[in-house]
């Protein structure tokens, strides 16, 4: 604490002003005669840039070492992690840890690609427990409330699909905005296959999810087989294929349905001997924009467009850091930072009494 008054240029009074705290039991908190309470902790980690971690133990986290050291897009990338990483470390001790559940079992015996198929039949089990299914709805927030990941959105532009970090309090997914939603939703499928896995990373950066010199490295091979049994499950496919077999516009509406590109799709219905070399060749030339054309679903595929092409702050950790203010747990700045808007015009919103006009 005192390294960070001397940092900061500010006296010990001026710093205790600054987080709350007056003279007295500044003076009390530094001596040790006072404890400083989580409320101050939070003012302090929120003030200084740190994690209230790292005022307990002194320690900085790999993914923090890896935004002051990583530029370019993996380095905007990475700053958007570790804001959230903080934000989530600091807010898991007020009783708000993030909903995450730990398989309960190991890796499945075999090579990479099965083992990302075994998690994936799991995983699908889990969304179906859930209620949910993956052929509807926004795979954010499923993935947010089936698994218990926070995920966010970021401007990052072209070049950089997203990442994974993974820690003791933090299971985080970072994805870039797209203008391509199938490649955004393989993307956090992916990602999600990595924190599964327990691959052992801190942070996982994905440039590009579809490089092929990728297939070489054996956790992406499992990642990659992961997310696309995970978005193109073997029994939903065989089920809507029937017997009828399959033509371009019924392929067309599948790519839509299951919302991912006509070209995944296709190597995935090969890989499962369900078309055969020439179909699968004729069906990846199809772009995601024509196969929504051909399906009659273009405004659907526009929405898509828009909502991928949004960032987006992790749902869950709005959520808990809301909570934790309105407990008095926290300070609302952490809530503000999140939704990236001044505290004190947030503040006079949430405290008028004018906000909406009386009901006639």
């Amino acid at each position: 604490m005192l390294s960070l008054i001397e940092a900061s240029g500010l006296t010990r009074r001026e710093f205790g002003q600054q987080v709350g705290l007056d003279e007295s039991k500044m003076s009390k908190s530094l001596s040790g005669a006072r404890r400083f309470s989580s409320v101050d902790l939070a003012r302090i980690a929120d003030l200084c840039k740190v994690t209230v971690d790292w005022l307990i133990t002194g320690e900085e986290p790999p993914l923090a070492l890896a935004a002051r050291t990583t530029s370019g897009k993996a380095g905007i990338a990475l700053t958007a992690a570790k804001r959230y990483s903080t934000l989530r470390t600091d807010v898991a001790p007020l009783g708000y840890p993030q909903p995450w559940q730990a398989r309960g079992q190991g890796l499945a015996e075999g090579g990479y690609a099965e083992q990302g198929r075994s998690l994936a039949r799991d995983a699908l089990t889990r969304v179906k427990g859930a209620g949910h299914s993956i052929a509807t709805g926004n795979l954010v927030t499923l993935v947010e409330e089936v698994f218990g990941v926070d995920v966010a959105v970021v401007e990052l532009g072209t070049g950089f699909d997203g990442l994974a970090a993974s820690s003791e309090h933090v299971k985080l997914v970072v994805l870039a905005t797209s203008h391509v939603p199938a490649r955004q939703r393989f993307t956090l499928a992916h990602e999600l296959g990595h924190l599964l896995a327990g691959d052992d990373q801190d942070i996982h950066l994905d440039r590009d999810v579809y490089d092929k010199a990728q297939s070489k490295d054996p956790s992406e091979m499992r990642a990659n087989a992961f997310a696309a049994s995970f978005l193109m499950p073997e029994e939903l496919l065989r089920i809507r294929l029937g017997s009828a077999g399959l033509n371009e516009h019924s392929f067309a509406a599948l790519a839509c349905d299951l919302m991912v590109t006509p070209s995944a799709l296709a190597y995935r219905l090969l890989h499962l001997r369900l078309i055969d070399a020439g179909t699968c060749d004729r069906y990846k030339a199809i772009t995601a924009s024509r196969a929504a054309s051909m399906a009659a679903r273009g405004e659907e595929f526009a929405q898509r467009v828009t909502q991928a092409s949004t960032p987006r702050p992790p749902g869950l950790l709005v959520r808990d850091t809301y909570a934790a203010y309105e407990a008095g747990a926290a300070t609302l700045r952490p809530y503000a930072n999140l939704l990236e808007v001044d505290v004190d015009e947030l503040r006079q919103a949430l405290e008028s009494e004018h906000g909406t006009p009386d009901a006639p």
